[in-house]
């Protein structure tokens, strides 16, 4: 099969990095195209996914992103028509993929892990297949119209996939030294919130307060991860990379992860980090488990930033759900 994939956010691109040999492997042909978002087109290109830019963020307003949504799925319906045809289109619920896709009759499927994403209801209705994990609440799929025919299930989580078979660089620690991390320091990774993203109508002002005391603590050195370029204009207290970092090594190399939103903490999660989430919109049913297991803390006031371990951590024990990326690769092709 010819099979077009999109990008359409940061944590797309190690996510199809991992299965892109998959499909390779198995006689499909590829072709990438990625929006102007984050850190999508800077990661792909350090991939070398040869990814075609097509499109750019439609900004926090609703009215924006609607129309920026269907703008891109005009371009990206252009593009496609000027490539051989494509047998399947395939994201991490790209909407204006999916829309394009519909359009051109091409079979598409479309992966997601986040039950409460109000664009489920356009995705989840339009696309040929949908892929959640196991612990995916049922009545989310029935909310959004996923009928149980068109639904595939996998054991794990999305970062499972790329990161199962992950090993840790041992030079990565040349690549902090130049941001002035040095190895006895506790090295603290930070997300900020998705402030324009659908799912996130709503401010954190905590998250502004939990830097401010990491800052204040001895020995510990605090990279942020900005989602967006006012993002890394406005933390100027912290280290914000100039250019985007190796995320798997730097995981790995982190004493502790904290996040406001959900990949990061799950990334966490597989490579055996301590983690904490500080997002205060509604849980995914994986968070929960993960809270439930002791792997992930929960910061709601600034009482629990006490509770933080801001510390030289222990050896990491990754996951190492080696069978997950085979089983994903599987409900994607299976049955076109």
């Amino acid at each position: 099969m010819r099979i077009w994939i999109d990008l359409a956010n940061s944590p797309h691109v190690p996510f199809f990095k991992a299965l892109i040999p998959e499909f390779k492997q198995r006689g499909h042909t590829v072709e990438v195209t990625a929006r102007d978002f984050a850190e999508t087109v800077a990661l792909s290109q350090a991939a070398n996914l040869k990814a075609e830019v097509i499109g750019s963020h439609g900004g926090r307003a609703i009215a924006g992103k609607a129309g920026n949504l269907i703008t891109r799925a005009r371009e990206l319906r252009k593009w496609a028509r000027k490539r051989p045809p494509f047998d399947l289109a395939v994201s991490h619920n790209s909407y204006s993929q999916i829309l394009a896709a519909r359009a051109l009759r091409i079979r598409n499927v479309t992966l997601m892990d986040y039950e409460y994403q109000p664009a489920n209801h356009l995705a989840f209705r339009l696309a040929s297949r949908v892929i959640v994990p196991d612990w995916f609440p049922e009545q989310s799929l029935n909310r959004y119209g996923a009928h149980r025919k068109k639904v595939r299930r996998y054991a794990g989580t999305k970062e499972d996939v790329y990161l199962a078979d992950i090993k840790p660089d041992p030079g990565f620690g040349s690549s902090l030294r130049k941001l002035g991390i040095e190895p006895e320091d506790t090295l603290v990774v930070v997300r900020p919130p998705a402030v324009e993203a659908l799912y996130h109508r709503f401010e954190n002002k905590l998250f502004d307060d939990l830097l401010a005391f990491l800052v204040g603590q001895p020995r510990v050195k605090v990279v942020l991860l900005p989602r967006s370029a006012a993002q890394r204009e406005r933390y100027t207290e912290v280290i914000v990379p100039p250019a985007p970092l190796d995320g798997a090594n730097l995981i790995a190399a982190a004493d502790l992860v904290i996040s406001a939103g959900g990949t990061m903490n799950r990334e966490a999660a597989a490579l055996g980090t301590p983690a904490a989430t500080i997002y205060s919109g509604k849980w995914a049913a994986v968070d929960e488990q993960l809270s439930q297991s002791g792997s992930l803390l929960r910061i709601e006031s600034k009482a629990d930033f006490d509770q933080l371990p801001l510390k030289k951590k222990a050896a990491s024990t990754p996951r190492q759900a080696l069978k997950v990326k085979q089983q994903v690769a599987d409900l994607i092709l299976e049955g076109w």
